[in-house]
């Protein structure tokens, strides 16, 4: 995961390069505002840094107001709607990238679950993972918990 990463959406349109720069490891959300987003059971994300991305196409954009108060703004395909990332006013400079538009997606290792107390029941986690009820609230917890990429 410390190497650059491409992606882009599902019909081609946007196409994005992650430089290796600084990124958290990748995790999966089980909340229930993913699955009423991605229509499954959870969505898997890696926290980046902004300026380490360079992406083209056109985005079109939805704005949402988490429960925690913070202003998200997701970023997608115009033409095909696949979200890409999304960022929020609590973290300057950081955003989510969606994992699934990764070309290598099938290589990540998710290793940390978050917001499990709304976990699918019939979602069973591999022994050994680190997992949170909700999730971290600063900063410095994101970092404890989920840590730098590898």
């Amino acid at each position: 995961m410390k190497d650059e990463l491409t992606g882009g959406c599902l019909c081609g349109v946007v196409r994005y390069t992650l430089s290796a720069g600084f990124r958290l490891n990748p995790y999966a959300c089980h909340c229930t505002d993913c699955q009423s987003r991605t229509g499954s059971a959870f969505s898997e994300h890696i926290l980046f840094t902004l300026a380490d991305m360079d992406i083209s196409g056109e985005l079109d954009e939805g704005h949402y107001d988490q429960p925690s108060g913070a202003h998200s703004t997701i970023f997608g395909c115009a033409k095909c709607k696949s979200r890409i990332y999304a960022v929020n006013d609590s973290r300057e400079g950081m955003a989510s990238l969606r994992c699934g538009t990764l070309d290598e997606s099938a290589d990540l290792d998710i290793q940390h679950h978050i917001w499990v107390s709304s976990k699918q029941k019939w979602i069973g986690l591999p022994e050994g993972v680190k997992v949170m009820d909700e999730q971290p609230r600063s900063t410095e917890d994101w970092l404890a918990f989920v840590g730098l990429a590898r």
